[in-house]
C-alpha cells in the first residue's frame, strides 16, 4: 500500500471540515487543509526518524563518574492513538552509567523522537527506557512521564487538570531501593 500524499491528507482535512458542518472554501478555511497537513507532518515527525540513533555517539572519558545522570522536565508533546488528540507533559529521564555517557541534549531528542507518534503514554515510557538500556548499557534506567491527555480534559470524562503518571525503572533503579529513591527524588525536583 502506497503512503498517502500531502494532497491526500489535505483532501481528508477538507472532508473533516465539511463533516463538522463548515465550508472548506470559506475565506478563513480555504488554506486550512494545507496548514493542517503541514502541521501534522511536523507533529508526527517521529515516524521519519530513528530516536535510538541519537544515542550512538557516547563519551567514555567520564573521569570516574558513576552516579546518576538525570535530565528533568523535558517537554513531551505526543498524540493519543485512540482519539488523535494531544498529550502534553514532562518527562524525567535518568540512568546510572557503567562506562560511558551521552550528551544531555540527546536524551531530550530521544524523548521527542518517540513522542512524535500516535501511541499510549505507557508505550512511550517503555520505548524511551528500552532505547537507553539497549544502547548505553547502563546499570539502570529510569523514565517518568507526567502528562495531561486532551482526550480526557477536552471531551469524554471532561477532567481538566488531571495528569497521568507513568514510569519505567530498570536494573539498579528498579532493584536497589536507595538508587530508586534517589532517582525518584531527583525526578520530582525541589
Amino acid at each position: 500500500m502506497a503512503k498517502p500524499t500531502e494532497s491526500d491528507a489535505e483532501a481528508a482535512v477538507r472532508v473533516l471540515i465539511e463533516w463538522a458542518g463548515d465550508d472548506p472554501d470559506r475565506e478563513g478555511l480555504v488554506d486550512t487543509p494545507r496548514r493542517v497537513a503541514r502541521s501534522y507532518r511536523e507533529l508526527f515527525r517521529g515516524y521519519e526518524e530513528d530516536p535510538r540513533s541519537y544515542l550512538a555517539r557516547t563519551f567514555e572519558e567520564v573521569g570516574g563518574y558513576d552516579e546518576l545522570v538525570v535530565l528533568r522536565d523535558i517537554r513531551v508533546v505526543s498524540f493519543c492513538e485512540h482519539h488523535m488528540l494531544p498529550v502534553v507533559g514532562r518527562a524525567h529521564v535518568g540512568y546510572l552509567p557503567t562506562r560511558r555517557v551521552v550528551g544531555i541534549s540527546k536524551l531530550a531528542r530521544v524523548v521527542h523522537g518517540f513522542a512524535r507518534r500516535l501511541q499510549i503514554q505507557e508505550k512511550l515510557t517503555a520505548d524511551i527506557a528500552e532505547a537507553i538500556t539497549d544502547i548505553l548499557e547502563p546499570q539502570g534506567v529510569g523514565v517518568v512521564i507526567e502528562a495531561e491527555h486532551s482526550c480526557m480534559t477536552l471531551r469524554g470524562v471532561n477532567t481538566p487538570g488531571s495528569t497521568l503518571i507513568t514510569s519505567r525503572l530498570t536494573g539498579a533503579l528498579r532493584e536497589d531501593q536507595r538508587t530508586r529513591e534517589e532517582f525518584l527524588r531527583l525526578a520530582r525536583g525541589p
